[in-house]
Order: structure tokens, then C-alpha cells, then sequence
């Protein structure tokens, strides 16, 4: 798959087989996150990679997944992600403007996960204080979101954006995400 295809194929993924991730790609992973962008290149970003199994049971319920669907969109049980990465930023680095930081190091994990059918969701709406204590977390480093991961057990389809972006479920459960046509927000030369 070339690269492009890799990043017009990836989709966020919410249900996952039981399968488990080599060491080495979730390494491959971080490397990727830790080779990204960074904002006057101060690399605030750190990683915890959880993939052990009873650490993950406990961090499951920390997350909120697909909101416009709920509970229809969570993993179902045997479904859930078999890896998560905890991004966090260290305040003593960078303790504001890390956003960009943050959004270039997932997008480099998210594709690099693809890249080895390694299905993912970058998950913002976690418990930190649970997650924190779960994980042993210093005050220092900062929650900015988790990654869940596993290999894909649904394949979510492209549709065209009509009138609101809320993903759905048809009734056999397939997944659908709009996304806006490609003429409606791109322009050469001035805004048309």
C-alpha cells in the first residue's frame, strides 16, 4: 500500500479481535510520535504503552468512545482494544500551546499503526485522575488523550458529508463517517 493509501484508508476503529500487538510495532509507533513535528522543537510529548492485558481491562473503562452513537458505538465485549497509548505532556517542557505537538505525534502513530493493519482510536474523553492512578503518572506529565489499539474487527466506510457530520450504524451494524467533499474545501489561488 503506498503511503497515500495508507492515509486515505485509515479509519478510527471501535471494535477489535482479540489479537495481540508485537512489542516491536508499538515501538515502531512511539518512534514515529517522537520523530514528529514540535513546536520550536521542544518535544514535550512522553508515552505510556500499556499491552498488558489486566492494565488494559482497567483502562477500559476510563474511555468514552463515539459519542454521536453511545452504547452502540463502544467495543463490544471480547471487541476491545488489546493496546492503548497514553499521551502526556511534560508541563515542565511545554505547559501551554502543545496541541500541535500532540495532533503530529498521533497522526504519525495513527499511520504508522495502519501501515501494519493496526486499527486505532485517538480517544479524548478519558478519565485522567482514573488513568493517573491506574498508571502511576507524575504530576509533571499531563493526560492529553489515549490511543486505543487492535487489530481491526469492523471496517468503518467513507460517505459523503449531506447535512451533518454525526457517524451511524445501519442496521447490520455496519459504520459509516461523512466527510466532506474534497471541492467544498479546496482552493487554488484565493478563497472562491
Amino acid at each position: 500500500m503506498s503511503f497515500y493509501d495508507v492515509i486515505i484508508s485509515r479509519r478510527s476503529i471501535r471494535q477489535f479481535k482479540a489479537e495481540h500487538i508485537p512489542r516491536e510495532d508499538l515501538e515502531r509507533m512511539i518512534n514515529a510520535a517522537r520523530l514528529a513535528p514540535s513546536a520550536a522543537n521542544l518535544q514535550p510529548l512522553e508515552f505510556v504503552v500499556v499491552e498488558n492485558k489486566k492494565i488494559c481491562e482497567k483502562i477500559f473503562p476510563c474511555l468514552k468512545w463515539a459519542a454521536y452513537i453511545a452504547p452502540e458505538g463502544n467495543p463490544k465485549i471480547g471487541q476491545e482494544p488489546t493496546a492503548y497509548i497514553i499521551v502526556l505532556v511534560n508541563n515542565e517542557i511545554r505547559d501551554k500551546g502543545f496541541e500541535w505537538d500532540s495532533g503530529a505525534g498521533v497522526e504519525n502513530i495513527l499511520l504508522t499503526a495502519w501501515e501494519k493493519g493496526i486499527g486505532s482510536c485517538w480517544l479524548i474523553s478519558v478519565d485522567k485522575k482514573r488513568v493517573r492512578t491506574i498508571l502511576n503518572i507524575p504530576r509533571h506529565l499531563k493526560i492529553d488523550s489515549v490511543i486505543a489499539l487492535g487489530y481491526p474487527a469492523e471496517k468503518p466506510l467513507v460517505k459523503e458529508y449531506l447535512d451533518s457530520v454525526k457517524y451511524w450504524k445501519d442496521k447490520s451494524l455496519q459504520f459509516y463517517v461523512p466527510k466532506r467533499k474534497l471541492r467544498d474545501i479546496l482552493h487554488f489561488n484565493s478563497f472562491k
